[in-house]
C-alpha cells in the first residue's frame, strides 16, 4: 500500500479526529474514506449525490423552460439573457460559446 504524508492545520485535524472517533474508526482510516467518496469511488459518496442533484435541477428547469415558453416566448428569452449575464459574471460561460 502507498504511503502519503499531508500537513494540516491544527483546527482541521481536531475535526478530523473528532469525527473519526464518533465514527469509530481511526482517523487515517476516517480520511481514506473521505478521499474515496470525494474522488468517486463511493457509489453512495459525494459524487452521486451531486449528480442526483444536477439531474433533478436540470429537469425542472427544463420542465419550467418548456412551461413559459409555450406561454410567454419574450419572457423566456429575457430569463435566458439573465442566465447568460450570471454565468458570464461568475466566469462559468465561455465566452466563445456566449451566443443567444
Amino acid at each position: 500500500m502507498a504511503r502519503i504524508t499531508i500537513r494540516v492545520d491544527d483546527a482541521l485535524f481536531r475535526r478530523l479526529d473528532a469525527r473519526a472517533r464518533d465514527a469509530g474508526t481511526p482517523t487515517a482510516t476516517y480520511c481514506r474514506d473521505i478521499l474515496d467518496r470525494h474522488e468517486g469511488t463511493d457509489p453512495t459518496g459525494y459524487h452521486a449525490r451531486f449528480d442526483e442533484l444536477h439531474a433533478t435541477g436540470i429537469q425542472t428547469l427544463a420542465i419550467l423552460a418548456a412551461s413559459v415558453g409555450k406561454r410567454t416566448p419574450d419572457i423566456l428569452e429575457q430569463g435566458l439573457a439573465d442566465a447568460r449575464r450570471l454565468l458570464r459574471e461568475r466566469g462559468l460561460l465561455d465566452p466563445e460559446q456566449d451566443r443567444p
